[in-house]
């Protein structure tokens, strides 16, 4: 098995401030991840259980050097998040999210920027295994 999560990844949390990411931020930190932050537009500047939320992934990379992130948002905005993730230097995105629209990963796959690997489980660790190119 390939580790892709280890001591040094940073990982940001895509809607954090919604009721599944909060709950799989605090079970990934409580098995020892480091959850750096959260993006949630138009929360940007608070903060959510102690971590800092910001507008946008990229602001979020500038400020915490985030190198990972786990998405927990609607289908009909996963498609742009995982986007979003990958145009602000995110080298590993995990999608949790059920029922996105079929055009959008497509238009996701166009992009050539990301392997798709099914997730063995939310939270973030070296036993779950994702990966981009």
């Amino acid at each position: 098995m390939a580790v892709l999560v280890n001591d040094g990844t940073r990982l940001l949390v895509q809607g954090l401030t919604g009721r599944e990411g909060a709950f799989h931020a605090r079970q990934s930190a409580d098995y020892g991840t480091n959850i750096v932050g959260g993006v949630t537009p138009g929360k940007g500047g608070l903060t959510h259980e102690g971590w800092p939320v910001f507008d946008s992934v990229s602001e979020a990379v500038q400020e915490t050097a985030a190198n990972a992130s786990v998405i927990f948002v609607p289908p009909r905005v996963a498609g742009d998040a995982i986007v979003e993730a990958a145009e602000a230097g995110i080298g590993l995105i995990v999608c949790v999210t059920e029922g996105i629209p079929t055009l959008d990963m497509m238009q996701v796959l166009a992009l050539s920027l990301i392997h798709i690997s099914a997730p063995t489980r939310p939270r973030l660790s070296s036993y779950a295994v994702f990966c981009l190119k």
